[in-house]
């Protein structure tokens, strides 16, 4: 009676539930009935499929754009016509996920010149795995330490009250000259042109160009000639000579016949020509 019987049968032991029986269909909310899916999927993260500060109309959104393949137009006007909702909840929905950071809008000048809006959709905010891509941003030009030296303008000089080819190029010729009577007046050809005028004002009040080239020329300064053109054109001014003296033309006399040849000569009164006049010089 107390031998042990070792042919009676083990207790039972308790299986694991989770581990040999699927889990049990809750009574309420949603239950999925879901299949593995190979193909014509996207991978949309739940911060963002249950993000709690986004809108719903946000989300789906989205989910849309996360899903589209890259260079899809998502503009408001393109989504407006794709979706029932209207432009002004799709610009809000849009602006919604720019600012949680799953959109980034930036605006680019096109190599046309046109400027083009370019978003890049995250699909977790705050991580960039490739640098932006910026081929379509012109290249900036390093800006320079200082600004180039603002070259100054030439002192205005007279002008003369007629103006013709000919008497430019004397003035021009004089102005070409000056550097063979000292190598500091070398003039541009720019230099030349502006002081053509001043010059050819000097020689319409009679000032030959032997005389203006040594109005220019005399007592220069011994330091250098920074701006030997400035220095031409202040003479010009300050050293311009005055008009002529008025006058007047010799006065012309009527025709009148001679009395001893009947020949017409121009002379104050009637009598006889210069050739018969033995009083008077005759012509050579």
């Amino acid at each position: 009676m107390d031998s042990e019987n070792t042919s009676a049968p083990s207790p039972a032991q308790s299986r694991n539930p989770g581990r040999n029986h699927p889990p049990e269909r809750p009574n309420s909310g949603v239950v999925h009935d879901n299949v593995r899916l190979t193909e014509n999927f996207t991978v949309i993260g739940n911060d963002l499929a249950q993000h709690k500060e986004l809108s719903l109309l946000a989300i789906g959104l989205g989910c849309y754009i996360q899903s589209v393949r890259p260079g899809t137009a998502i503009d408001i006007k393109t989504l407006a016509a794709r979706f029932p909702e209207g432009p002004t909840r799709i610009a809000a929905a849009l602006r919604e996920l720019e600012t949680h950071g799953y959109l980034r809008r930036t605006r680019l000048r096109a190599p046309t010149g046109r400027i083009v809006t370019r978003t890049v959709s995250c699909n977790r905010p705050g991580h960039r795995s490739t640098p932006p891509d910026t081929s379509a941003r012109p290249a900036r030009r390093p800006a320079p330490d200082k600004p180039p030296p603002r070259r100054k303008l030439l002192p205005a000089v007279p002008q003369p009250s007629y103006t013709s080819p000919a008497l430019l190029q004397t003035a021009v010729d004089v102005l070409a000259g000056l550097r063979r009577h000292d190598p500091r007046l070398l003039l541009s050809a720019t230099d030349a042109e502006h002081l053509a005028p001043g010059v050819a004002a000097w020689l319409e009040r009679d000032v030959t160009p032997t005389a203006v080239r040594h109005a220019l020329t005399e007592n220069l300064p011994l330091e250098p000639l920074i701006r030997p053109a400035a220095f031409l054109a202040h003479r010009l001014t300050a050293q311009l000579p005055p008009p002529p003296p008025f006058r007047p033309p010799a006065p012309r006399h009527p025709f009148q016949t001679c009395d001893g040849c009947d020949r017409p000569f121009r002379a104050p009164a009637p009598g006889r020509c210069r050739d018969c006049r033995p009083d008077l010089p005759a012509d050579t």
